[in-house]
């Protein structure tokens, strides 16, 4: 597709007649898709934020790109009422009729509307819409609220096959020829978003562990910029920590027959990560301001993490036996920094663990997704904090990925100490970077591992019951530190 034939198309589309066509199969779709974010809960109805036609859809294959409001009923923790609604990217083929191949990404047949007739679908699954994309990026495309912008130092040809990631949580992926990945962000908000905000940052520092954005989409509207999706380097034949963790345990498996556990088949891999995330946090530093927390700093930071262990504690009756213990590590924080002591909070990943890093066949590791928590607020994800978080999340990871191979070990204590010397390398590997071991901070370490595993439980009790007993495992272990 040329340059002209994108910014040609900016016909206004027919908004309120399009959203009610679409609305009652919506609410059937986008509550099946597993990026969506309030499962549970019906979809009462829509409220369209833009509509732009990136092809025509009087031709043979149109393509629609919306940002729609879903409102949904409050649960009981937020009130009576309606919600605001989250606002989703969707980007909605329409065709007269569906190839074959395509049945997977039916959304429906509109029966009244400007689209009567037709069949709507979602557009990632197929090659010529993803072209289309990959063409607006390239050529730096305007078309209404939409806008493409591209980082020249990057060249993005316009001949790349592409295909769908179709292994997403909550966003989606496109590789265009094992060269780039594009990146769609599926819920979204207003704002700077750390997922283009840091790697940019990082690429300006020469940091080499974060593929550098090439290009990226956002919306403009009402004053307001909202990120839709980030164009990156595709790291071809890279596998991500949590597999290359996973096979290497189950490798470790085979080998341990006799019982002589130990994790040293990826304490190396460890070890590297942990330089790798030594070097991005350095780099970040650099970048951006770093800031000093304090004990008022230092007491709000204890206090959401003594309210949210109140709350997890009524929601999952499993962790009352160890509140006690569990309070005591955020006790202890506490009175260091009554104490005087300080802390350097900056710019960090924010929801860093294993399956956010990739390791390249060459044996580099590089960190990806910096998108934080998407259930926090933006502002939240993009606050100073100290390193310690990151590394207190990758930790966990390894107690997880340690649980996940059916017989790790043999089983009981084999677990556990193949997790530790994991563990103990990547933070012997930050330390070879940072010139300080993140365990020589134990009390702040601790409050991280505790307030992660806390969330961990809520989440599998409410989402994924049968993998409970792996935070419970942590739980037990971090209640009764002294």
């Amino acid at each position: 597709m040329s340059e002209a034939a994108i910014h040609s198309v900016t016909a206004p589309v027919a908004r309120p007649e399009l959203l009610a066509s679409l609305d009652p199969l919506l609410r059937e779709w986008l509550p099946r898709q597993r990026w969506f974010a309030g499962k549970g809960r019906p979809v009462t109805g829509f409220s369209l934020v833009t509509a732009n036609e990136l092809l025509p859809s009087t031709g043979q294959l149109g393509l629609l790109h919306l940002l729609v409001r879903a409102h949904q009923p409050l649960t009981p923790a937020q009130g009576a009422g309606i919600q605001p609604g989250d606002c989703y990217q969707l980007l909605i083929g329409v065709r007269e009729a569906l190839p074959p191949h395509l049945a997977p990404a039916l959304i429906g047949h509109v029966e009244e509307g400007p689209l009567a007739g037709h069949t709507v679908y979602e557009a990632l699954h197929d090659p010529r819409p993803a072209d289309v994309l990959l063409e607006a990026l390239r050529t730096q495309a305007r078309v209404g609220e939409l806008r493409f912008e591209r980082d020249r130092r990057q060249e993005i040809r316009g001949d790349l096959i592409p295909r769908l990631i179709t292994a997403e949580q909550s966003n989606s992926s496109l590789v265009f020829g094992d060269t780039f990945i594009l990146k769609l962000l599926r819920r979204v908000v207003p704002g700077v978003n750390p997922d283009l905000e840091l790697p940019l940052m990082l690429s300006r520092e020469g940091c080499p562990r974060v593929p550098a954005p090439a290009a990226w989409m956002a919306a403009d509207l009402d004053e307001e910029t909202y990120v839709l999706g980030v164009l990156q380097p595709y790291v071809q034949g890279a596998v991500d920590g949590w597999e290359l963790a996973l096979g290497e345990l189950a490798k470790e498996n085979e080998l341990a027959k006799d019982g002589d556990l130990g994790g040293e088949g990826f304490a190396e891999e460890a070890r590297a990560l942990g330089r790798a995330t030594a070097e991005v946090h350095t780099a970040l530093a650099r970048a951006l301001p770093t800031v000093t927390l304090g004990h008022v700093q230092m007491e709000l930071l204890v206090g959401g993490m003594t309210e949210r262990l109140a709350a997890a504690v009524q929601a999952v009756p499993a962790l009352r036996p160890y509140a006690a213990g569990l309070r005591t590590a955020f006790e202890a924080l506490a009175d260091l920094a009554t104490e005087g002591q300080t802390w350097t909070a900056q710019r960090i990943h924010g929801d860093l663990h294993l399956g956010q890093c990739l390791r390249a066949p060459s044996g580099v590791w590089s960190l990806i997704d910096f998108e934080g928590e998407p259930s926090k607020p933006l502002a939240e994800r993009r606050m100073p904090q100290p390193p310690l978080r990151d590394i207190a999340g990758m930790l966990r990871s390894f107690d997880y990925a340690a649980h996940a191979v059916p017989g790790a070990l043999g089983s009981g204590d084999g677990v556990g100490d193949w997790a530790d010397t994991c563990r103990a390398a990547y933070c012997a590997g930050y330390a070879e970077v940072a010139g300080r071991d993140p365990r020589a901070d134990p009390v702040l370490l601790r409050a991280y591992e505790t307030d992660k595993a806390i969330y961990e439980v809520l989440y599998e009790a409410r989402h994924r019951p049968d993998w409970l007993p792996v935070p419970m495992a942590a739980i037990r272990r971090l209640a009764a530190s002294p």
